[in-house]
């Protein structure tokens, strides 16, 4: 398996051993390592998380809850729980860490359902940022020195994705995702001191740039009138079925084809592919330049796979799609409409 699936895997399975951590899977431990950058600030460089767990996607998911786990998210009460070093969160709730020793290199990832966004609030923050600790939120994910979403696709700039709280206290007690995925930073040096959080999820009425919780699925992507690029990412190798693409509406008629075709302008609709989490570091694997009613299907082995669309904002742009987990047969002896070449070196 390719590095880059041994390290992005946990990301949509990741410490669910204990119960309530994971709304569709359920899995078991293997041995844990991971590794970071010798710079203590350089998270960006983070290469290797601690735990792969194995799915077994055909039991129940709501199995692993306990009766009194099932009563918080029937919203009787808020849910609560110690949060690690190391973390992967899909609930809401309220969550709490407290060092037990000096701890250096510290990410708490969190992830909701497409359609969502997520709230980060403080509660109560006891770092010394004197004394080199700090709490920082990033607006998307980084790995391995990458980010999603990329910064082509997000609406702010890199530096204004970061929200330190040494730098803006609680002025900024909650802080909101632009799409659904968002993470946390923090160094914590004095045992007992640490932070309390809660997080929180909202509608989002137009998803844009989304990692899915899941390996199979279906959903439809849709720019209304915006001037953007939108991303969906699958952290597997699918097989991938486009049933529509609807390019260039405007006030209800279907316009012409666009002369501009599928360089970079226009609208559009891309499918990426790769070894990476930043969808602007993808090899582009087919475009889709004109309005059709599929299906259009492919098999695609890389690691991440990206459903990309490119909108200029004169038009409502819709591409509907649904998506598979490759079986490990169909890596191996590939056939059909399949892309292998650069996709399935590493594998």
């Amino acid at each position: 398996m390719s590095p880059f699936k041994l390290q992005c895997h946990f990301i949509l399975i990741f410490l669910v051993a204990l119960r309530g951590e994971s709304r569709y899977l359920e899995a078991e431990r293997v041995p844990c390592s991971w590794s970071s950058s010798p710079h203590p600030l350089n998270f960006t460089q983070l290469t290797h998380f601690p735990c792969q767990l194995r799915e077994t996607g055909d039991h129940d998911p709501f199995l692993l809850f306990s009766a009194d786990l099932k009563r918080e998210l029937a919203g009787e009460q808020l849910y609560r729980r110690a949060l690690r070093c190391l973390d992967m969160l899909s609930l809401q709730g309220q969550f709490t860490f407290t060092a037990d020793r000096p701890q250096l290199h510290c990410a708490a990832f969190f992830i909701s359902a497409p359609e969502e966004f997520i709230t980060i609030h403080y509660d109560l923050v006891s770092i010394d940022c004197q004394g080199g600790d700090f709490l920082k939120v990033f607006d998307g994910w980084i790995l391995k020195g990458e980010k999603f979403p990329s910064s082509q696709d997000h609406p702010l700039p890199t530096t204004e994705r970061y929200i330190d709280f040494c730098e803006s206290g609680l002025s900024r007690r909650s802080i909101r995702s632009s799409q659904n995925v968002a993470m946390i930073f923090f160094r914590v040096h004095e045992p007992g001191n640490g932070f309390t959080l809660t997080i929180r999820t909202d509608p989002n009425l137009f998803p844009c740039n989304v990692i899915s919780q899941t390996p199979n699925g279906r959903f439809t992507l849709v720019v209304p009138h915006q001037h953007r690029n939108c991303s969906f990412s699958i952290i597997y190798p699918v097989a991938i079925k486009i049933s529509d693409v609807t390019l260039g509406h405007l006030n209800g008629l279907q316009l012409k084809k666009p002369s501009t075709g599928c360089e970079g302008k226009g609208d559009f609709v891309e499918l990426l592919g790769g070894a990476g989490l930043d969808p602007s570091k993808m090899m582009p694997l087919a475009d889709l330049c004109y309005p059709f009613h599929g299906p259009a299907q492919m098999k695609i082995g890389c690691d991440n796979v990206v459903v990309r669309v490119i909108s200029s904002g004169k038009h409502i742009n819709r591409v509907t799609f649904e998506y598979r987990q490759l079986e490990p047969y169909e890596l191996e002896n590939p056939n059909g409409n399949s892309i292998r070449e650069f996709c399935l070196s590493g594998l």
